[in-house]
């Protein structure tokens, strides 16, 4: 009767380490999608001129390698690409560069950048939270508080735009 119990603790150690050989094989794998994608395009794009989808996409994989000043050299360029077209595919990338502004802290550039992806695509929910980011990051309460409230009649359900609006809503005091 003593044998099971043994057998059940090796089991239980069994699928504990085979979920996390699981979860570090493809973590490995997307890293080298990811660092093959990042190598394939630098190399292409240093040779030649790229397509603005292709700026777009070295742009992104800098984001998220948090290297932002590099990011925002590459998505002007996909700005600057001659086959950038559709308002939602250039409000993409305004966004992305209002991102990589607002993570060096610059706001100001952010601010422009998140206004230019709203021109584009004026119900761009993420590019309306971002902005009211960046104006809460300026100490321009108000602004941001109208962003937040303009995210919540597209979408009411919006975590962070409920939350900052909650949250900004105590700090503004109505001018009446």
């Amino acid at each position: 009767m003593d044998t099971p119990l043994p057998i059940l603790y090796l089991l239980i150690l069994l699928v504990l380490l085979s979920g996390a050989a699981w979860f570090i094989f493809r973590q490995i794998f997307k890293t080298r999608k990811v660092e093959s994608t990042l190598s394939r395009l630098q190399k292409k794009l240093r040779d030649e001129k790229g397509t603005s989808q292709e700026y777009y996409e070295l742009g992104c994989i800098y984001l998220d390698k948090k290297l932002f000043s590099q990011a925002v050299v590459i998505l002007q360029k996909a700005l600057k690409a001659p086959d950038l077209e559709g308002e939602e595919n250039i409000a993409l990338v305004y966004n992305a560069l209002g991102y990589a502004y607002a993570a060096q802290e610059q706001y100001d550039l952010a601010i422009r950048q998140y206004k230019e992806a709203l021109k584009n695509k004026p119900q761009y929910v993420t590019a309306l939270n971002n902005l009211g980011f960046a104006y809460e990051r300026k100490k321009l309460m108000a602004p941001a508080l109208e962003c937040y409230e303009e995210v919540l009649l597209s979408e009411p359900d919006n975590p962070t735009a409920k939350k900052r609006a909650q949250s900004l809503r105590r700090q503004v005091v109505p001018s009446t």
